[in-house]
């Protein structure tokens, strides 16, 4: 393709966030009115890559490549399937709407503050289209920074404490998986390469070991229990807009991960785990939804939740058949919308009561109505109704889950009998315990805040009624994945069964 495309759509936010460092930061509208515009023009460039993609063949699209530093045989090089393509659209929606939803929440360093979430756009995208491991390191460490900051200096109380967690965990892991890159960078041929090094074998032994130093950065970011407390703590300290990019884009790019790097490049080692990933998924699901039952704080809820909802994505992915791989990339969209738009509904309700003891709310149906209704929808996209883009994907990935391993489907099961459990109970004492004195009076959403969520119901009922909508772009790009993981399994088979036949 003649214009770089994806180029434009990693720098653009990049540099108009930098642009704004030219603006004197006592003009609060100013500043916010120009992320705003970045923010819709970057999602308007997007647009192309939806009506442009090609859904008949697995190959990478959009391509970029030029020779950076030869030598190391390192390449700018770029290109997206139908895995990442979703994933691009979603990141462009979900920046401009936590741009809109900080418009008033944010009073202090708002240059600042707009500056790095445009940064972190640059960043998320180009972590969805690098093809050269190096380039891809570099842009998922980027994403580090100005997320350290946006919850180090705009978030609650206890943000030192989050913030720290979060950069250790990510920086651990992060560290690990370089050490891998490293590693395979040496027995790939020396290349970062990665559709090249997925086209190589390497012995089990050494995959096993690059599984566990990919696993420390990609289950981390997921997160997968038990290295999942940092979300909790990040998520409750951050601002409404951290939290909701949190949700809707940074904790997808773990399961992107394994699906990109770990399952292609490592088809050997993800057959031989795919008991002990079932397992530790499970363990998530259920866990993080009997910890929700306890929690006091609304965003600590929400972000458990989160710990059981991508555990459902993990199992999905290793499964390793059809029906559960493409659920669960449908379920790391859906989850981004679902849990995004709860967050961002929670934020709006926070800045009218400065709270978030659930304990404290209570009849909230009766004083903001319109409120309720949107907040009642996600709660039942979130426990999966059927017609909601929830039911689409655990459907999907409980019965692939089912064709695998069924007792994985059955305790899976109990984590949407728990998920209605905690989210239904939650929606009862804030909407119709007995109303609180703390919510009476409360003005409703403003025609600005309703804008900000008309756009996630859209998508839930979109998705939920037509989702081959989106599974009709993942199709060629799962099932080549799925023949890179099963030819490996082959491979491994026939030398055992010839030395039975030879027996």
């Amino acid at each position: 393709m003649s214009v770089p495309l994806l180029s434009a759509l990693i720098f653009f936010p990049v540099i108009g966030g930098l642009s704004m460092l030219t603006v004197s930061r006592e003009h609060h509208r100013t500043i916010r009115t120009m992320a705003l515009l970045i923010s819709l023009i970057e999602l308007v460039m997007a647009l192309p890559i939806w009506f442009m993609f090609d859904k008949t063949t697995h190959e990478m699209q959009f391509v970029e490549r030029l020779n950076w530093i030869p030598v190391f045989h390192i390449e700018y090089y770029l290109g997206i399937d139908g895995i990442s393509v979703l994933f691009i659209l979603l990141s462009t929606l979900i920046t401009t709407l936590s741009i809109l939803v900080s418009w008033e929440a944010i009073q202090t360093k708002v240059k600042e503050f707009m500056i790095a979430i445009l940064l972190l756009e640059g960043a998320m995208i180009g972590v969805f289209c690098a093809l050269d491991f190096f380039l891809f390191y570099i842009f998922w460490e980027a994403m580090l920074i100005p997320m350290f900051l946006i919850i180090g200096i705009w978030g609650g109380p206890n943000r030192l404490y989050a913030t720290i967690k979060f950069f250790l965990y990510t920086l651990i892991g992060s560290l690990l998986m370089l050490i891998g890159i490293i590693t395979l960078y040496n027995h790939g041929g020396q290349s970062f390469d990665i559709l090249r090094l997925a086209e190589q074998r390497y012995p089990l032994g050494l995959q096993l070991v690059l599984f566990w130093a990919f696993f420390a950065a990609f289950a981390v970011k997921v997160p997968m229990w038990p290295v999942h407390t940092w979300l909790p703590d990040a998520h409750t300290e951050a601002p409404t807009a951290g939290s909701v990019i949190l949700a809707g884009i940074l904790i997808k790019m773990g399961a992107y991960g394994f699906l990109r790097f770990s399952m292609p490049i490592l088809p050997d080692a993800t057959n031989r785990m795919m008991i002990p990933m079932i397992v530790l998924s499970l363990i998530g699901i259920i866990y993080g939804a009997i910890i929700c039952l306890a929690q006091t704080d609304l965003k600590r809820l929400i972000a458990y939740s989160s710990v059981s909802h991508m555990g459902f994505v993990t199992l999905g992915l290793y499964a390793l058949n059809t029906q559960s791989v493409e659920g669960g990339i449908l379920q790391m969209i859906n989850h981004g919308v679902v849990t995004g738009a709860l967050f961002l509904a929670i934020g709006m309700v926070y800045e009218r009561t400065h709270t978030r003891a659930i304990s404290d709310y209570g009849g909230l149906a009766s004083t903001m109505p319109v409120f309720a209704s949107f907040f009642l929808l996600f709660t039942l996209a979130s426990v999966g109704l059927p017609g909601t883009n929830g039911f689409i994907g655990e459907f999907l990935i409980l019965l692939g889950g089912f064709i695998t391993r069924p007792w994985a489907a059955f305790f899976a099961a109990t984590g949407l009998i728990l998920g209605a459990w905690y989210m239904l109970w939650l929606y009862q004492r804030i909407f119709f315990n007995p109303v609180n004195d703390k919510v009476v009076g409360l003005p409703e959403l403003t025609l600005r805040e309703i804008a900000i969520l008309v756009p996630m119901v859209v998508l839930i009922f979109w998705i939920g009624l037509y989702p081959d909508s989106l599974l009709s772009f993942m199709h060629p790009s799962v099932a080549h994945l799925l023949e890179q993981v099963r030819s490996a399994e082959i491979l491994q088979q026939a030398p055992q069964a010839t030395a039975m036949v030879v027996h």
